[in-house]
Order: C-alpha cells, then structure tokens, then sequence
C-alpha cells in the first residue's frame, strides 16, 4: 500500500557537499502525495553535536518511530556517525530499540564506510522474509574486519601498480585506464575510493623519481673523482684555494666542458636534466652538496698523499745513497733495519721499499762490477805468467785474491763472491783471447764500434747494389712516427741526422734501411694512414709531451685499430708493436701546471692500456738538445727487429760483421795506397768515443772510397 510523505517539493540531498551549492549539482525534489514504501531506516546521530541534547532527539526519534509503526513497515534504526559516537547515546539509543518489539540497530559510520550496506541489507530481509538474515555486527567488530580488507586490497592495489607503472613520468589517466580491467584495483576503489588510489599511484610515481634522481647522483658522483683527477691532477694549483676559487678554476680548463654541465636552473634534481639525455655530464651545481665537498676533499688528501709518498720514496733513495751500511748485494733483511725508520712504514709498503732498495742494488752492483774490472786492467802484470789456455791454478787464484784483497774495489764485491770471480776469469780469458765477443765493455767496444762507422760510410764501389731495397746485407725497417704539433716532424729529422747519407742506421753493429712515416693529422685520412701501398708499418714511435698531445696518441692508435676491424689484409695493424715516449718539453717551463712525473704516470697507464712498451724522458743533457737520445731510438729499433723476428717478416739476412771484418783487412792491405795513414789507441769504456774520433775524419769531403776497396782513403 502507498504512503503519505508530508515531503512535497523539498530537494533530496546525499551529502553535505552539496549544502550552500545547491546549483552546482543535479536537483531531485520529493515527489508529491503517496508513495510506495516497502520500509524505513531511521537514522540516529549519535555523535556529539554542537547546542544538540541527545534526550530531546532520543524522544524527536521516539514519537518519529511510533508514527512509522502505524505503517505497518519494516523498520531499522541506523545509528550514524559512530566514528565519532558518544558511548552513552550508542548506550541509550540500544536502550530504546530493546523497548520496541523485534527493532533492530545497526551502527554505522558513513565517513569510514562501515556497516552502510549492512544497514539497507538489514531492511531488505525484513522486507522480504525469504532472504537469508543478515548478521548485525557492531561498529568496532566491523571496522576491524573491514580495515583488514583494506589492508590486503591495498596490498594487492600497490603491487599492481608496481607492476605496470615503471617510470616517474607516467600521468593517472592512462595508468587508471590500463588498471581499471584489473580485479586488484576495482576492489581497492570500491573499498576507498578513486582518491586514495589515485593518491598511492602518486605515492609510488615520486618513489621512483627519488629513486631515479638519486642513480643519477650517484653516478655523478662516482665520475666526480676522475674529473677531478683530469682537471685538477697538481696538488700546488689548489692546495690553497677556496671552495669559490676552486670552482673558478675547474671553469676555467679547457677541458671543462667534457666532465660537467652548467645549468640554467638549479638544482638540478628539480629540474628537466633528471631526464635530459645530456645527464651522464655532471651538473655543476652538484658541487655545492655536502656529498661532493666530501669528494673534493678526499681528492685533496689523495694529492697530498701522493706528494708525501713521493718525498717518502726521494728520501728512502736519499737515505740509500747515504747509509754506509748498504753495500753492493747486501740482502734486504741486512739492511733493513740500518735504513728504515717509522715514518717510512707510515707511507708505503715495504714491497715498495724493496723494489727501490733492488734498482739502487743493481747500480750499485753494475757501478762496483765497473770499478772492478778497472781494477783488474790497473793490475795487468799478474796475468802475464798464466798459460796459453788461460786457466789459472787455484794457487794463482790465491795469489790474484790476495794482491787484490786489499783493495776497497775488491772488497766491494765481498757479498758477490762467485761474480767476482766470474769476472776475474772473464777478464783472463780476454787477455789471452781478445776479441769484441770478450771484450768485457760488450756493446762499448771500439772494435765494434769502428767496424762499424767504416761499414757504414764506405761500401766497395763493385758491391753497391743498384737498388737499396735488393741490398742483401741491408734489412727494411718502416717505423710510423705518430705525434701531434711537430712533434713527429722533428723526431723524424733527429732521427734522420743520425742516420748516413743514404738513410741507414746501425743497430747492434748491423746495418738497415730506415724509412719513416711522421703522422700528425687525422689517421682515417688517406694522407696520414698508418700504411700505404708502398708502406707497410714495422711499428710506431708514440710521442707526448702533454695530455692533449697523449689524447691524440690514444684516439689515433684506437681509430686505426677500428679501421682494421674485419679487414684480413689489414690485420696485422692490429698487432703493430707500439712504443710510448714522453719527450721533453722545448723552450722549459711546465705550461698548464702539468708535472712530468703525472704525465709519467698518464703515459704508463696509457701503455698498459695499449699494451705497448713506455719509455722514460731522456735525461737532460743527453742526446745533443733531441727530444730522445740515440740510446733510446736504438732501444725500439731493436724492439721492432725482435718483433718482425717472431711475426716472420724479417727475412733471413747475413751478417754484416763479416763485410765490416774484411773491409778491415782491405784497408789494412790498401794502407800502402793511402795518401795519410791514421793510427789512433782508443780504451773501450773510454768517455771519449770512437764517433768523435773518427766522425770528423769520415765526413771530411776529401774522404772517399780507395779504388783498391779499402775502408777508406784520405
């Protein structure tokens, strides 16, 4: 049957959102007259509210409840507002419904959502008696329950998000579209609404951009120390600096640009460089964090580490060259305790100690072994009365050890007993049998070296080969000369002014061929490639002086390397023996507050790097003003002529000893045809070398080739 609302025109509102808004939202009034009704829920606040007493309204809710009873209708008092409930109306609104004949009470809050639905299904099964009968639970029971149901849908809500979103840049509204299908967020909106899911998406988007910005600072700072290392590596151009200076000074290098980046906003992490796919440089603003002050820092004491383990390893030697104690083959563990002292345990390890205490071993060994065969050419006459076969009795031996045992020179290689007397019977068996295979001053003995200077100057007219390149006793060597800014340029003609007028150059007393390739523009252009039809490299003299011109060693050797790559004819390049020299600097100083020892170690690691031999700078004073000396020149040459040996390039080839012996004996048997006879006593070991004896004698114009194949004719 209908019911009569005395309700007529008066709007229906759902929440009280919608209180003072009225316009902004749909409008439903209350129809007019009867309705049906089937029952009714009647609502009591149960909350404390402001100028309301609960009696009066309990009594409102009383004459209310018997107009409904009248109906005939279901009826289910709702209590509202339980999260905020006062026990004593929750108490007293219970007292009242057990009053009433089979009135139920359901507690509810509909800011939490509970119980709410458990309300209406309450009145649906007393509206019809065939539903099952609901369970009334009360509100702390039900919130409980309900907060556990929350708690895992959030759980199952998150990972889902977890799942699908992957970067801090994805917006809600195509999150929300691609998750709507999914079980796991349907139950969480239905449980907490769209808000709060939307609100834990924004949760997990600014986790991963924390996560996101903070790889990136990691990163940044992790390639903070080589910056530093690159820009700043000379301890005296910021020890004294503050942060600001310092800053300047990084601004200022050349090489600035290639580590960091100069943003326009800052800071950078809230900024579009988190994204930017410029972000592998390091924002400079960075720098002001306490992170990279820690960094800076820690790079200071590196550099200040470095110079005292430096003056560590300079007084060691020092203490070395000093001790009295420390004599030629003395083990360490002798001398350790004479030379070492606290300090020196502070810096470094004792491996490193025996390494400097072995090469300062073998000088003073290679010094002592030096005076001693002086010694022995000071006391020639013992060795007068020995046999032909030069095997002296252990008598004559007493007799030598005792003439000798009083000499500091002797005594000297008291703890090299056995090389002492190793060289003892050396030197016997060169007295008896004296030739430049005994000779005991080896690669400085004038016979060699004589043999020669004259094999190189004079080649019998009848045996000068048309072509240099069919010359059998002669053997190529191409050597690519790679260096930037002239350097190449100026080595090559060193080189060239100690070859002879036919560009030959004489290694280990034997003669060949030198063609040079200086290169010091792009390698990957045909006119400064590495081989050319008529040109197929031996090896390459990497040279530097600095580190933009070892950066250009580095990029040169890489880019000819790339270029070999697939290509079976060019292979070999790929394996071409490098050698790595820091020459010296012209005109002094040290532009761009690089020292030679930072660009020593740049240059070994380098040469690690590339698997190729370094060498040292050549001294100063060495080598007639050249960028290195002939000793050093001599050394990749050799270097190039053992490598050709074990790749099989260098073809078999006779000795030029032979032709140098026997342009010897021609010159002795022309001697009679020469206008001037020459006879000189030269020492081998001498400070005064063959060369500049005899140089100046064979340069001279007048000198020249003897008709009868003589060595030479003035």
């Amino acid at each position: 049957a209908a019911t009569k609302l005395a309700s007529a025109e008066k709007l229906m509102y759902f929440c009280t959102d919608q209180l003072g808004l009225e316009q902004d939202f749909e409008q439903k009034q209350m129809p007019d007259g009867k309705l049906p009704v089937d029952g009714f829920l009647l609502c009591v606040d149960v909350s404390r509210g402001m100028n309301r007493n609960f009696d009066e309204q309990l009594k409102f809710v009383s004459n209310l409840y018997n107009q409904l009873a009248k109906t005939k209708k279901p009826v289910v008092v709702v209590l509202t507002k339980c999260d905020e409930g006062v026990e004593r109306y929750i108490r007293d609104a219970h007292a009242f419904a057990l009053g009433k004949k089979n009135l139920q009470v359901v507690e509810t809050s509909a800011r939490s959502n509970v119980n709410v639905e458990l309300a209406f299904s309450t009145l649906v099964q007393l509206v019809d008696k065939s539903r099952g009968k609901a369970k009334i639970i009360p509100y702390f029971e039900a919130l409980k329950q309900q907060s556990q149901q929350i708690a895992a849908a959030k759980d199952k809500y998150e990972w889902l998000v977890s799942r699908i979103v992957k970067s801090h840049n994805e917006a809600w509204p195509n999150v929300s579209r691609k998750m709507q299908p999914a079980p796991e967020y349907q139950d969480y909106v239905y449980l907490e609404g769209t808000q709060k899911a939307k609100k834990l998406f924004l949760q997990h988007v600014q986790r991963l951009k924390q996560e996101h910005v903070e790889r990136r600072r990691k990163a940044y700072l992790a390639l903070l120390p080589q910056a530093l290392d690159a820009l700043v590596p000379d301890l005296d151009e910021i020890d004294h600096l503050s942060r600001a200076k310092a800053e300047k000074l990084l601004e200022a290098k050349p090489d600035f640009l290639k580590w960091f980046v100069v943003l326009e906003e800052t800071p950078w992490d809230a900024t579009s460089h988190v994204d930017s796919a410029d972000c592998e440089r390091i924002p400079f603003d960075l720098l002001e964090t306490p992170a990279a002050e820690q960094l800076y820092e820690a790079h200071l004491e590196k550099l200040r580490a470095e110079r005292k383990r430096a003056e560590v390893r300079r007084a060691f030697r020092d203490n070395l060259e000093s001790s009295p104690f420390v004599t030629p083959g003395k083990p360490w563990e002798e001398a350790r305790s004479f030379i070492m002292n606290d300090d020196f345990y502070l810096w470094l390890d004792e491996s490193v100690y025996v390494d400097i205490y072995g090469k300062h071993q073998k000088q003073l060994i290679d010094k002592a072994k030096e005076d001693f065969q002086e010694l022995l050419l000071e006391y020639s006459e013992l060795f007068y009365e020995l046999e032909l076969d030069a095997k002296p009795s252990k008598e004559k031996m007493g007799v030598i050890q005792e003439v000798l045992g009083e000499e500091q020179r002797f005594k000297a290689l008291q703890k090299l007993q056995a090389e002492r007397d190793a060289l003892v019977l050396k030197h016997i068996h060169f007295v008896y049998h004296p030739t430049k295979e005994t000779c005991p001053s080896c690669g400085a003995c004038v016979d060699a070296r004589v043999e020669q200077l004259l094999g190189s100057r004079f080649v019998r007219p009848a045996e000068r080969p048309k072509n240099p390149l069919a010359d059998a006793n002669v053997d190529r060597i191409n050597l690519v000369i790679l260096g930037k800014d002239g350097l190449a340029r100026e080595l090559a003609n060193e080189i060239r002014a100690l070859c002879t007028n036919d560009d030959k150059y004489v290694v280990e007393g034997k003669m060949y061929e030198l063609s040079l390739r200086p290169i010091e523009g792009n390698v990957r252009l045909p006119v400064n490639a590495f081989q050319t039809p008529t040109f197929q490299p031996h090896g390459c003299l990497c040279l530097y002086n600095s580190k933009e011109s070892l950066s250009y060693v580095v990029e040169s050797i890489e880019k000819s390397r790339e270029s070999t790559v697939g290509r079976r004819r060019d292979n070999h390049l790929a394996q071409l023996p490098l050698t790595l020299v820091l020459v010296n600097k012209r005109g002094g100083g040290d532009a761009g507050g690089e020292t030679l020892q930072s660009l020593i170690q740049q240059g070994q690691q380098i040469a690690s790097k590339l698997q190729c031999v370094f060498l040292d700078p050549a001294s100063a004073g060495i080598g007639y003003g050249r960028n290195i000396n002939e000793k050093q020149i001599s050394q990749v040459l050799k270097g190039l002529l053992d490598s050709k040996r074990n790749l099989n390039l260098l073809g078999s080839s006779s000795s030029s000893s032979s032709s140098s012996s026997s342009a010897l004996k021609e010159a002795a048997s022309a001697a009679s045809e020469a206008e001037l006879r020459v006879v000189m006593c030269l020492m081998c070991g001498d400070p005064v070398s063959a060369d500049e004896v005899l140089l100046p004698l064979l340069q001279a114009p007048a000198c020249r080739p003897s008709p009868s194949g003589a060595a030479g004719a003035v």
